[in-house]
């Protein structure tokens, strides 16, 4: 007669079963399989051009115009229109992508240039605040920001002007809480917020928009 000791024994064996271990074994060969295939994947795959280390020859497409330069592949977008092609609306403040003060407008996207590889902007549609507008003319959003005082000290300003700029191609005909929301990227140390929202809403009206 076995006893309970003998039959808690008899209940741990048999929790190590032949079909668990194949079941085991299956999934190990299948992991290995998925290893060896997305391998074979990455050798397949054409290679990334390598660039660097030292300095390579870049071109930009800013404001409609060709700007060649010469950089590290390190080097930020931001440093590259500063430091070379004295282009220096942009700021460079927290530089990190927090306060927006560097930012700029990339195939109609608002972007910190801070964020951005020079290299990597290659090809690609580049708006600063040096192009928004003829020389001796405002542009509307820059106009509405004088009107408004909606500037201080004015380090963030041309990040404002742009993302405002960005956000009126996308959305033209905004509500004030919609332009609080969508300028929520773009820092202001000296606490303009308020004159920057109203010159937004007077720029949209002046653009074509309605609601202003």
């Amino acid at each position: 007669m076995s006893t309970p000791k003998d039959d808690s024994k008899k209940k741990r064996k048999s929790a190590f079963s032949r079909r668990g271990f194949l079941q085991g074994l299956g999934a190990g060969t299948g992991v290995l399989s998925t290893g060896i295939l997305v391998a074979e994947e990455a050798q397949a795959a054409p290679a990334t051009p390598v660039s660097g280390p030292d300095a390579v020859a870049i071109t930009l497409d800013i404001n409609g115009k060709i700007y060649k330069a010469t950089v590290e592949p390190r080097t930020t977008l931001l440093d590259t229109l500063r430091d070379q092609l004295d282009l220096t609306g942009a700021k460079r403040v927290c530089d990190r992508g927090t306060c927006g003060a560097c930012t700029i407008i990339v195939d109609k996207k608002v972007m910190y240039s801070c964020t951005i590889l020079a290299v990597d902007a290659q090809g690609k549609k580049i708006e600063t605040i040096e192009g928004l507008a003829p020389e001796g003319k405002l542009h509307p959003v820059s106009q509405a920001f004088w009107d408004h005082d909606a500037q201080q000290c004015g380090y963030c300003t041309p990040g404002f002007v742009m993302a405002s700029k960005g956000f009126l191609d996308r959305n033209p005909n905004p509500t004030y809480e919609q332009v609080k929301k969508g300028l929520g990227g773009n820092l202001c140390r000296c606490g303009t917020y308020v004159g920057v929202r109203q010159a937004v809403l007077q720029a949209a009206k002046n653009i074509g928009g309605k609601n202003a």
